[in-house]
């Protein structure tokens, strides 16, 4: 191939690297920013994110009474995990993968991250009706999904990161993989859908494409249980971001994320995000999960929460967000229409 061929097929590869998203990863983009080094890093960082910044329409949540500054405010961030795999575009959805609202308190320097599960049987304001809480992305993207999530939960939903679940291999490798603690044995496909990753159980260091497989897999275990394994991921994460040795590759970090993030944050709200203390390793994240049961009125399987749990995780995130104590005005039109939806 001559060197015309060559450098046509390099910046095919690029474009078509730069196209895959990020899932599970705002804090790394956000610690990204907040610890760059040198002015190429900080520029890089800045001109990433402001390209991946997309204005939804709301300058901040109906349930506060003004614009939060990240800097003062105690603030909640949405991550939308979306599912934009081949397989799925076949299927002709868009459904969202994974939901966790992370909630930050910069006077405990703490964060509080709570795990939805995708089959959650909420209120859907978007369509009018109750169904799956991963359906409400496909019916009005980031914004429909925080409303239903503002719904269930009645705490302000003040930013949110849409990101894929798939591309997050890029990250991961970047960093030189993570180590975790993998619960037991078991074999899932790869991101192509193609090959079958296999990992035994125990503390191991995973690279891009396994830690993807233990973030996915369900068939031992259940959403709620996958939940917790992605709070561990992103902890794991996290944990070797914020490394010495993982300065030097912050390059790679953005350079895989590109363009291909949508947040509502602008790159001046993330370096906000410091006073938080997200580097700070005395930073206490912890791991949050709705209670529920199994609920199969018809064909489809849903999961119905339940309400005395709901009520004491919304008190939780309530008290975590130093908000007043009085329920908000959302008007709540919940009915038991189920949506014909499928998963």
């Amino acid at each position: 191939m001559d060197n015309k061929g060559n450098t046509r097929l390099y910046r095919k590869t690029k474009r078509k690297k730069r196209k895959r998203l990020v899932i599970l990863l705002p804090f790394l983009i956000i610690l990204v920013s907040i610890l760059s080094y040198g002015g190429f890093l900080y520029w890089k960082a800045h001109s990433a994110i402001s390209d991946s910044f997309e204005d939804i329409g709301r300058d901040k949540s109906d349930l506060r009474k003004k614009i939060v500054d990240p800097t003062k405010d105690n603030i909640s961030i949405l991550i939308i995990g979306v599912d934009s795999s081949e397989a799925r575009k076949e299927r002709g959805n868009n459904l969202s993968d994974t939901l966790m609202l992370a909630t930050l308190n910069k006077h405990e320097n703490s964060v509080k991250l709570l795990s939805i599960p995708r089959d959650t049987y909420v209120y859907v304001p978007a369509i009018g009706e109750k169904t799956k809480i991963n359906h409400a992305h496909s019916k009005g993207g980031a914004k429909a999904t925080i409303e239903t999530v503002e719904n269930l939960l009645e705490v302000p939903i003040d930013y949110y990161v849409s990101i894929n679940f798939e591309a997050f291999i890029e990250i991961v490798d970047a960093l030189g993989g993570i180590t975790v603690d993998v619960p037991y044995e078991f074999a899932e496909l790869d991101s192509k859908e193609k090959s079958l990753i296999f990992l035994k159980p125990g503390v191991q260091k995973l690279n891009g494409e396994e830690a993807l497989a233990l973030a996915r897999t369900r068939k031992l275990d259940n959403d709620i249980e996958r939940g917790k394994r992605q709070q561990e991921i992103i902890k794991a994460i996290i944990k070797k971001a914020v490394s010495v040795g993982s300065i030097t590759k912050y390059d790679d970090v953005i350079e895989a994320v590109g363009n291909n993030m949508k947040t509502n944050m602008t790159f001046g709200e993330m370096r906000g995000l410091a006073s938080y203390g997200l580097n700070d390793k005395n930073l206490a994240i912890e791991s949050l999960t709705l209670k529920g049961s199994d609920y199969k009125p018809g064909k489809t399987y849903y999961y119905k929460l339940d309400e005395e749990s709901l009520e004491e995780t919304k008190q939780l995130l309530v008290n975590h967000l130093e908000l007043d104590n009085s329920k908000t005005a959302i008007n709540d039109d919940s009915n038991d229409n189920i949506s014909s939806d499928q998963n």
